[in-house]
């Protein structure tokens, strides 16, 4: 795993996982940012969830945290989950994509991608 780019974040990204991002957003074309959440569902409960979302959806509900100007997006019932989460990405052929290490979990799915709290 790569060093977070800023450690004062309630949701941190590695450098690898910023610079992933922002290449994806580049191919949509438009001001957006990335809304981090958790829903319902999943092998252990709960799932992240991860899309962008434009500028003008920033609720008054939301955390937002800056990375060098780009916003990623938050729901504050969702950040009681979420906090201090890590996201990570790799480019491996056997298990890369995003990573979520998230302290906050209680248990985590073999898939990495649901937990329980």
């Amino acid at each position: 795993m790569t060093q977070a780019t800023q450690s004062q974040q309630g949701i941190l990204m590695t450098e690898s996982a910023l610079n992933h991002v922002l290449a994806l957003k580049e191919k949509q074309g438009d001001e957006l940012c990335l809304r981090v959440g958790v829903r319902q569902g999943g092998c252990s409960g709960m799932s992240y969830m991860m899309d962008f979302d434009t500028l003008s959806n920033i609720g008054e509900h939301d955390e937002v945290f800056d990375y060098e100007g780009f916003k990623v997006i938050c729901d504050k019932k969702s950040m009681l989950y979420l906090y201090g989460l890590m996201l990570d990405y790799s480019d491996a052929l056997i298990g890369g994509g995003f990573q979520f290490t998230n302290p906050n979990a209680d248990q985590t799915c073999g898939c990495g991608k649901s937990f329980s709290a």
